[in-house]
C-alpha cells in the first residue's frame, strides 16, 4: 500500500540554506528541496535558487540543476536511488545482457544492439523505449532496444511497483515508471562503457534517446535525469512531457475540453511518483514546470516532434512550453540546440517527411558531429498561435551565462 505524504507536510518541511551566490562552486553546492512554496501561476524562474539567488554563472547553473533535479524527484518523479548499485555485463550476439546489484539483491535485463550495415565502429547509437524507433535512423547509426516495461510497468494505476526497479528496491518505492526507466538507461550505459566500445561497437560518447507518446514523455525525462545522453528526440510526449503542466491546466478551465491536464494524468497511469498526486489540482504550487525539465538537457542537444492534430497533447501548452524552455539554450548562447516542429496530417507516432529532414540534421550534428544547421522551432497550425503571449507565462529574465 503507497501513503501520500500529506501536501502541507511537503511545502512546509525545514530547509537548508545555500553559501553566499559568490561562492557557489561544484563542491560545496547544496541546494534547497523543502523551502514553502507559495503559488505561482507563471513559469517559475529557470535562473532563480529555491532561496532567492540568482544564477549568473555555468558553474552556478550547474549547482541550480542539481537543486532543479532534486525538486523534481522529491516533488513529481520520485527518488533516484543512491549511488551504490554495481553493474555487471556480457554481450550474447546482439543483445548486452545487463546484471545490477544492490544491497545484496539482484536484476538482470537485456537490451537488443543493431549495428548498422554501413560505417565505421565504434557507432553513435540510438537509445529507443521500449521497441523499435518511430523516427528514421540515418545510416551509420546503431538502435539499442531498452526494455522499459520489463524495469517499470506502467499497464495502468494498478501496475505501480511492477517491475525490475521494484524487485530490486521494494513494491513501495516513490519513483514513477519514468524515474525508473531513466535509473535503466543509466546502468545501461554503465554497462556499455564497462564492456568497451572495442566490443560493442558503441561509441558512449555519442548516444541518443528518443520514444513516442508515453514513451515520449520518458525519453524527455531520461534526457534530463542522464548527463550521458547527447540527444533527446522525445516524440507526441503531451502533457507530462512537452507540455507545461500550468499551461494545459489554464487551457482547461478556459474551455478546452480536450487538453489533458496533470489530474487525468495521474489517474492514467504511473508514470509519476507518488508524492505528485498531491499536485495534480495544485500545480501552482510546484517550484518548476516541464519548461524547466527541459532545461536540465541544456546545452546538450534537444528535438521536441509533436503533432497539431493530437488536441489532447495540448499542442499549444506544448508552444508555450517549449518557448520558456528555449531561454535556458539562450542563456549558453545555443538555441539552435533545441528544436521544436509541430506539424499535423498524420497518425499519431509516424514521422511525416517533412519532419525527416529536422531529425536527420540533429542526428548528424549531435551523434555523428557533423557540421549541420539546426534550431527549428516551428508549428504547422494555420495563423499560429496568435493569442500566445510570452509575458503572461514569463516574468523573469534570461541571463548570458559567464
Amino acid at each position: 500500500m503507497h501513503v501520500l505524504v500529506p501536501l502541507v507536510a511537503l511545502l512546509l518541511s525545514v530547509s537548508k540554506g545555500f553559501a553566499q551566490r559568490s561562492d557557489i562552486t561544484t563542491e560545496n553546492c547544496s541546494p534547497s528541496v523543502d523551502l514553502p512554496y507559495p503559488s505561482n501561476t507563471k513559469l517559475p524562474d529557470p535562473f532563480t535558487f529555491a532561496d532567492g539567488k540568482k544564477v549568473e554563472t555555468k558553474t552556478e547553473w550547474a549547482c541550480r540543476k542539481t537543486e532543479i533535479q532534486a525538486l523534481l524527484e522529491k516533488y513529481e518523479l520520485g527518488t533516484l536511488p543512491p549511488p551504490g548499485a554495481t553493474t555487471s555485463a556480457f554481450l550474447d550476439g546482439g543483445r548486452v545482457n545487463v546484471t545490477v546489484t544492490d544491497n545484496g539483491k539482484k536484476i538482470s535485463f537485456l537490451a537488443t544492439i543493431t549495428l548498422p550495415s554501413e560505417g565505421q565502429a565504434p557507432f553513435p547509437a540510438i537509445i529507443s523505449l521500449g521497441q523499435h524507433p518511430t523516427i528514421p535512423i540515418p545510416p551509420g547509426v546503431a538502435v539499442i532496444v531498452m526494455p522499459t516495461d520489463m524495469i517499470a510497468s506502467q499497464q495502468a494505476l494498478f501496475s505501480r511497483g511492477y517491475g525490475l526497479f521494484y524487485d530490486l528496491y521494494g513494491t513501495n518505492h516513490n519513483a514513477g515508471a519514468m524515474a525508473a526507466w531513466a535509473w535503466g538507461v543509466g546502468k545501461l550505459i554503465d554497462a556499455l562503457e564497462s564492456l568497451t566500445p572495442a566490443v560493442t561497437k558503441i561509441n558512449t560518447k555519442r548516444l541518443g534517446a528518443t520514444g513516442c507518446s508515453y514513451n515520449g514523455k520518458g525519453a524527455l525525462t531520461i534526457g534530463a535525469l542522464e548527463p550521458r545522453i547527447a540527444l533527446t528526440i522525445a516524440q507526441e510526449g503531451g502533457t507530462g512531457g512537452a507540455s507545461c503542466w500550468r499551461i494545459a491546466e489554464a487551457l482547461s478551465k478556459a474551455g478546452d475540453r480536450d487538453v489533458q491536464t496533470a489530474r487525468q494524468i495521474v489517474t492514467e497511469n504511473v508514470w509519476f511518483g507518488t508524492s505528485f498526486d498531491a499536485f495534480a489540482d495544485k500545480t501552482d504550487l510546484l517550484p518548476f514546470d516541464h519548461h524547466v525539465l527541459a532545461g536540465l538537457i541544456a546545452p546538450r542537444g534537444l528535438l521536441l516532434l509533436e503533432n497539431t492534430d493530437l488536441t489532447a497533447l495540448g499542442p499549444q501548452a506544448q508552444w508555450g512550453c517549449m518557448r520558456a524552455a528555449r531561454e535556458v539554450w539562450r542563456a549558453f548562447g545555443a538555441e539552435d540546440r533545441l528544436g521544436f516542429s509541430q506539424v499535423g496530417g498524420h497518425r499519431r507516432c509516424q514521422l511525416p517527411e517533412k519532419q525527416r529532414p529536422i531529425v536527420e540534421a540533429y542526428v548528424a550534428r549531435f551523434l555523428k558531429d557533423e557540421k549541420v544547421k539546426t534550431g527549428v522551432f516551428e508549428t504547422d497550425k494555420v495563423g499560429g498561435y496568435a493569442t500566445w503571449v510570452d509575458s503572461e507565462w514569463i516574468n523573469w529574465e534570461t541571463p548570458r551565462l559567464r
